[in-house]
């Protein structure tokens, strides 16, 4: 799927279609992000060895729902909802760092 570079804003959608559409390029920006930062996790692990550091970092957890909350907050989402997916997600990256060692 391209980018979508005239993404239209909600109001200026005609149609249900163009509504969908929409969301289909918002959800793959949100996809290639996340793959983006499955990237960064990759590096990270490199840093936790180096150092010694554990891969599940509970402090590290709790700071980031922490603040993915506050945004959510912000940004007028369900900070409850931000808060199951960033434990979803931190999961599935411990997971991935954890094959990565091996």
């Amino acid at each position: 799927m391209a980018q979508n570079i005239n993404q239209k804003l909600p109001l200026e959608c005609t149609n249900i279609d163009e509504v969908r559409s929409e969301i289909d390029h918002i959800d793959y920006e949100i996809i290639r992000l996340l793959a983006t930062r499955t990237e960064y996790v990759s590096e990270v692990v490199k840093y936790k060895q180096k150092n010694g550091l554990s891969i599940e970092a509970p402090n590290r957890r709790n700071a980031v729902l922490k603040s993915r909350s506050e945004w959510a907050e912000q940004a007028g989402i369900s900070p409850d909802v931000i808060e199951d997916i960033y434990n979803k997600l931190i999961d599935y990256y411990i997971q991935v760092e954890k094959k990565l060692i091996q």
